[in-house]
């Protein structure tokens, strides 16, 4: 049974065709039946995903063809999502390494590469979207064996099998000018190169959970690999818990992928990816077998999350408006119901009731997480990303860095050195547009280290603190006129490098509660942008747009005209509004500074003040510059 078995992983960098080509290899393996309506992406399942045109999430599905079970598993391209890799490499025994035949390897593709030549898995290279125009897929070939030699691949892995397709039309080459004959070729190089999973049947019951799902019939379900042995409808289980408690329990489902969906069966055999009820408290990571005497299976080890931002209850005066969850307990509750699934989050409570800090490996995931969280009905205030700090006299112990790189960043003890997150960071950009592209990553502490000119402009390579980073990739929009592309990896830790300014304006804050209206909005937009339109509920403390200069401007979005029975000299002129500024939730993350938030609710977004007091305000400025004064 189990030699008839294939477990493959597809990775690749963002928008390389991976979950268009896995529609292809299900259509042709007979998911679909005659006549019947095909999804176009269909393992993009979530809202997010479909919109975002991105995976999020990895997800599984199965396929037959030829007398063969092949289990596939897509992964996400995103950096941000590397965790979702991570983990899902103990399950497969091979990877399909999709590369773009026009952008060649890029930064993803690098990360993911390395983690599954770790894991000692077989590799498959499809050179995909050889009909692209200025494709050059021999050029690609070689970049990826650049690749595999550059990250110590072994001779096996280097040798790896090419395959060039064009996932769109539905097609895969052995060789360049072949005639095109559907995905056959690919299927067969799966059956050829790929091996079989190395489960042994007589051997006791075994399996890592890789993934968890949930039915709202049957309850928490484990998704995972079984390494030995096999496992049947109301055999007991025992669960090998991460803290090293064991767990006694019985199975009362067990599945199998059949196409998108899972479908009961009654046996799971070795080797196979099966999911398995019966278990109220499993985590991913975690080992089931059939006996309390069992060693656990060892799970991968992710990377360390490198950025945290607050998560507090939101507690303007507009809360509990649009939103269904707005006390302190059902965002806590939402946040570790997150980690269960998503185990590159972290989640911590903090000294205040109404605060929690979560660590994750980018903004992007975040942003991904709070969108979530509004759609589900939540309210929350969130904060502008930190980079997560470490001291090189205590080892990893971390601390929270000012994104402005203010005294209280700074080393506190004798002979510590402050070290901080580097990201290796690489820019297409067009040849007109460099000097704005280097003087900008010049004040972020960037170091370039590689530059190459080409036809469709130059390829930039540098060093980065990952908090200079933040707020980046909407400049290199406004300068290159959204011509340019980026990337970039997480890469170590290293010396602190300095003071970095993010924001150089400040903003206009309300000093009223009230309704904005369009003569208020008239005489506030000659002092700068706008970020409310008039109609709009505003109230003190809250951003309602920009200020050209450094400092913050008190105004009164929601002043009237005051009415008089002496006719005024503009009478009969009409107020001319320019269109307000509306930012997404991750410019808004951006945007903000560490004495903000953003308020997200499922209708709104609102940035806002974190002390709503102007007296306050003033008062918390003071008492902190006098610190940081004193501990200079």
């Amino acid at each position: 049974m189990t030699k008839n078995i294939r477990n493959i992983g597809i990775i690749a960098h963002v928008d390389h065709g991976k979950t268009t080509l896995v529609d292809k290899l299900l259509r042709e393996g007979g998911v679909y039946r005659a006549g019947q309506a095909m999804e176009e992406r269909a393992m993009d399942s979530m809202d997010l995903e479909k919109e975002k045109g991105i995976t999020i999430k990895a997800k599984n599905a199965s396929i037959h063809w030829g007398g063969y079970t092949i289990n596939i598993v897509d992964t996400p391209g995103h950096a941000d999502f590397g965790g979702e890799v991570e983990r899902i490499l103990k399950m497969v025994d091979g990877v399909l390494l999709l590369v773009d035949a026009f952008d060649g390897p890029q930064a993803q593709t690098r990360f993911v590469l390395r983690k599954a030549l770790q894991n000692g898995l077989k590799v498959i290279v499809v050179i995909n979207k050889i009909d692209r125009e200025h494709a050059n897929p021999r050029k690609a070939h070689d970049q990826v064996l650049e690749l595999l030699l550059e990250l110590n691949a072994a001779e096996e892995q280097f040798n790896a099998p090419f395959i060039y397709a064009s996932a769109r039309d539905g097609y895969a080459l052995r060789n360049l000018g072949d005639k095109p004959n559907g995905m056959t070729p690919l299927f067969e190089t799966i059956l050829q190169h790929i091996p079989a999973p190395r489960a042994d049947p007589n051997a006791p019951f075994q399996m890592l959970v890789s993934n968890l799902d949930w039915s709202d019939y049957v309850g928490r379900i484990a998704i995972g690999k079984i390494t030995g042995g096999s496992v049947k409808i109301g055999d007991p289980i025992v669960c090998i818990h991460k803290d090293g408690r064991r767990e006694r329990a019985s199975v009362t489902k067990v599945f199998e992928f059949s196409g998108l969906k899972s479908g009961e069966i009654v046996t799971g055999e070795a080797g196979n990816i099966i999911g398995i009820s019966g278990l109220e408290e499993v985590a991913i990571g975690e080992t089931l077998c059939d006996s309390e005497e069992q060693e656990p299976v060892p799970f991968v080890e992710l990377d360390p999350p490198t950025i945290q931002m607050q998560f507090a209850v939101n507690d303007g005066p507009l809360a509990g408006r649009d939103g269904k969850f707005v006390t302190a307990r059902h965002v806590r509750e939402r946040l570790y119901k997150e980690i269960r699934t998503n185990i590159s989050l972290h989640v911590e409570d903090t000294d205040a009731p109404n605060i929690f800090l979560v660590s994750a490996r980018g903004e992007m995931q975040i942003a991904i997480l709070v969108e979530q969280m509004r759609r589900e009905g939540h309210e929350v205030l969130v904060s502008r990303p930190e980079v997560i700090l470490k001291r090189s006299s205590a080892g990893v112990s971390p601390v929270t860095s000012s994104m402005t790189g203010g005294r209280d960043a700074r080393p506190t003890g004798k002979g510590d050195t402050l070290l901080e997150p580097i990201e290796m960071l690489w820019i297409e950009a067009p040849n007109e547009c460099l000097g704005d592209v280097l003087q900008n990553l010049a004040a972020r502490k960037a170091e370039i280290a590689n530059m190459n000119h080409h036809g469709h402009g130059v390829t930039v390579e540098a060093v980065i603190p990952t908090r200079g980073l933040i707020g980046f990739e909407t400049d290199l929009v406004n300068l290159t006129s959204g011509r340019a592309a980026m990337s970039h990896l997480f890469n170590g830790y290293e010396p602190w490098r300095g003071e970095i300014m993010t924001r150089r304006t400040g903003t206009l804050v309300s000093m009223e509660n009230g309704i904005a209206t369009s003569w208020a909005l008239n005489n506030i937009q000659e002092r700068g942008k706008l970020f409310i339109g008039p109609g709009e509920d505003v109230y003190e403390g809250m951003i309602i747009g920009e200020n050209p200069r450094a400092e913050d401007m008190p105004v009164n979005p929601a002043k009237t005209k005051h009415l008089t029975n002496i006719r005024s000299q503009g009478e009969g002129k009409g107020i001319q509004l320019e269109p307000p500024l509306k930012m997404s939730l991750e410019r808004s993350l951006e945007y903000i500074a560490l004495d903000e938030y953003v308020e997200a609710t499922p209708k709104n977004l609102r940035l806002r003040k974190k002390i709503l007091n102007a007296t306050q305000r003033k008062r918390a400025a003071m008492s902190g510059s006098a610190a940081a004064e004193a501990l200079a």
